[in-house]
């Protein structure tokens, strides 16, 4: 089967490696986001996807616009069988989609209709789910709105932050788009339609989002700890100053501290309790002043020099 391989960051290259290594696929090309500046020093950082296909002599294309003239004709040239796109990172117009006999197929992190958009691993961990999966479908027109082919079902772990579970996904994942494009080459698979009804949405998280509510209930905050690292991460202002903050539900032997006001700040046997909602105290585990480097809440307590009542802004 002749593939065009579309995709950008990390998730997209166990699935990309499937498809080098099985002699019943040939990648034809890999279509990747242009070389974007990544880091202190902003040097032109070349994507997950393209480092390998670098590697496995692939050609690769980085355009701007995936609409312009010049893709459409490449794609009519090339004619593939089947375009595989995870997470590329631009929306595909339509008439790229009716190129390929087989539509294009695509890996999404949830099993939709739940979280459909950008985030659906960071949503689902930050909405306290225990399961999650990844679908594959064909692409439509809509926001990942298309006719679902096979998707497989993963427990959350209680303790399982975005980075980790993406991976373990993006495992999950490839063997199940293999699957499914020989499902659809055999005539053995039929696409089903999405229950829109049921569809819930997982935007691009933005840096407010990870802003501390301390009237959510500990368990909620934790939720977003794990969620929202690496970026936008979870923060706070304390004394005019952002804090980046680690932290989990407090140990059993806290819950009879007395309810307080959410965002009070309780440093009590060396340990940095704060105030949340339903009765419930997150204990901080590390800091991370502006401009500084993490520490643990110990060390912060100790040079902050913390007074009776204060709070977290």
């Amino acid at each position: 089967m002749r593939v065009v391989f579309c995709g950008t960051p990390d998730f997209a290259v166990p699935t990309l490696r499937a498809l080098l290594a099985d002699s019943r696929f040939h990648v034809e090309a890999v279509i990747t986001q242009p070389d974007r500046p990544r880091g202190r020093g902003l040097a032109s950082g070349q994507s997950a996807v393209k480092q390998l296909a670098a590697v496995s002599c692939v050609e690769i294309l980085q355009p701007e616009k995936i609409r312009a003239p010049q893709v459409h004709q490449w794609f009519e040239a090339k004619a593939p069988d089947a375009v595989v796109l995870i997470a590329y990172g631009q929306i595909i117009p339509p008439p790229l989609l009716a190129i390929p006999r087989l539509g294009w197929i695509n890996l999404h992190a949830s099993l939709l209709p739940k979280y459909r958009g950008a985030a659906p691993i960071a949503w689902a961990i930050a909405s306290g789910e225990s399961r999650t999966g990844v679908t594959t479908m064909q692409i439509d027109a809509g926001m990942d709105t298309g006719p679902i082919l096979l998707s497989r079902e993963i427990e959350i772990a209680p303790q399982e932050t975005a980075p980790e579970l993406s991976a373990r996904l993006a495992e999950a994942g490839a063997p199940l788009v293999l699957e499914s494009l020989l499902a659809l080459e055999q005539g053995t698979l039929r696409p089903a339609p999405q229950e829109h009804s049921r569809a819930t949405y997982a935007p691009l998280l933005k840096r407010e989002d990870g802003r501390i509510h301390w009237g959510l209930s500990a368990t909620a905050l934790y939720n977003r700890v794990r969620a929202f690292a690496p970026w936008p991460g979870t923060f706070a202002d304390f004394r005019g100053k952002r804090l980046h903050l680690w932290g989990r539900p407090a140990a059993p032997d806290y819950t009879s501290t007395p309810e307080a006001s959410p965002g009070l700040i309780l440093h009590s046997a060396g340990r940095l309790l704060v105030s949340c909602g339903s009765a419930t105290w997150l204990e901080i585990l590390d800091v991370q002043p502006e401009g500084r480097r993490r520490m643990s809440a110990r060390e912060f307590a100790a040079g902050a020099r913390l007074v009776p009542g204060e709070r977290f802004e």
